[in-house]
């Protein structure tokens, strides 16, 4: 197994993830299962993630990193954590668990499951079933806390 440059993920255990959802290998494709599964679990954007995939030389297009994460996403392997309109965070799939926005730094902080009980929700809509259900929670820097690094 020959580890990647940056991670130490092996090339065939990318291909692997790959293919075990059905998806073709490409160059770009393999260095995105790099970088999200050669590290710890992070929340990513898409340009965040275009951005790593061209430092580390894989050729593609920020167009071709929105339609491989939406495969990903289809397929199981990650999941979309929509913040407002189009903009969404991307987080490989694990235990469901709930989120805070920092707005003001434009990142996500996972909410640990055990710290939100969802009450009575109302019946959906005749026709439609639940998929699940996001509690996304906006927050900001008060001004009174101290920056830590």
């Amino acid at each position: 197994m020959t580890p990647s440059n940056d991670t130490g993920l092996a090339t065939d255990q990318a291909r692997r993830i790959l293919a075990d959802v059905g998806l073709r290998a490409t160059r770009q494709r393999l260095a995105m299962i790099d970088i999200l599964f050669g590290q710890p679990p992070a929340h990513v954007s898409a340009e965040g993630l275009y951005d790593e995939v061209r430092r580390r030389g894989a050729p593609g297009s920020l167009s071709r990193v929105y339609g491989s994460l939406k495969h990903f996403c289809a397929s199981g392997l990650m999941r979309r954590v929509p913040i407002y309109g189009n903009t969404a965070w991307y987080e490989l799939r694990g235990e469901d668990h709930h989120h805070f926005y920092v707005e003001d730094e434009d990142r996500l902080l996972d909410i640990p499951p055990d710290l939100i009980r969802l009450g009575d929700l109302p019946p959906p809509p005749p026709g439609y079933t639940f998929s699940g259900v996001d509690v996304l929670c906006r927050i900001r820097r008060d001004g009174t806390s101290v920056h830590r690094s």
